[in-house]
């Protein structure tokens, strides 16, 4: 089942959200990337050369280019094709029988993973749930992580909010996100920024790694 489409919408700015509760900064050498469910069965319903994907695509692959030059591990969550409906769960009751083996199931082009990223099987909206995210974090020695990918206020904000409950920092990346809508994507960003994460832009963060990288 195809995703329906999805109407272009201006991204949200951070004058349109509350300000971020948490005081943390965005440390390189802590942090580590998740590009989350940047699939073609969800990006498909979007028009890429128009907002808000226009801009988050680059955002993401820039921001991706930079954790590569730091050493910083980049992990992609990847939804399986062709799910039994016993993995599938109540996902189906919601959203179909998902994904099938193939193309969906592709990174995008623009941001096929490589053999140094980390490749993570996603199985529910967080990224935590059934899998072993916090312990390659860990491994990793990171306790900060980069949230981007879709939705924002579906497995994006989640994911923020298992970080944080599980003691890892969270920088949600307002301009490297993507939602349904803009009032979907507001949501998300004043939940997170309220409760659980650092929202920040991909123009923050990648200024923090031009200045680490000049170090």
């Amino acid at each position: 089942m195809a995703i329906p489409a999805i109407d272009p919408y201006d991204l949200p700015t951070l004058s349109t959200i509350p300000e971020n509760k948490a005081p943390w900064e965005l440390v390189p050498e802590r942090a580590a990337l998740l590009i989350h469910d940047m699939q073609n069965y969800f990006i498909d319903a979007y028009q890429v050369d128009a907002e808000p994907m226009a801009t988050v695509l680059p955002n993401i692959a820039l921001i991706r280019q930079w954790c590569s030059r730091l050493n910083i591990p980049v992990i992609f969550t990847m939804q399986p094709g062709d799910q039994h409906p016993s993995r599938r769960g109540l996902l189906a009751d919601l959203w179909g029988p998902g994904l099938t083996v193939g193309r969906d199931t592709e990174v995008v082009s623009e941001l096929a993973p490589v053999e140094s990223d980390i490749q993570v099987t996603k199985w529910r909206y967080s990224a935590f749930q059934r899998t072993d995210l916090r312990a390659l974090l860990a491994h990793h020695g990171r306790d900060q992580l980069l949230v981007t990918g879709v939705y924002a206020h579906m497995g994006c904000m989640l994911s923020a909010a298992e970080a944080f409950m599980t003691d890892i920092q969270p920088f949600f990346i307002a301009d490297a996100t993507a939602d349904f809508s803009r009032d979907e994507h507001e949501m998300a960003l004043g939940y997170v920024a309220k409760r659980c994460a650092v929202v920040t832009t991909t123009d923050d963060v990648t200024q923090i790694f031009r200045h680490a990288a000049a170090a």
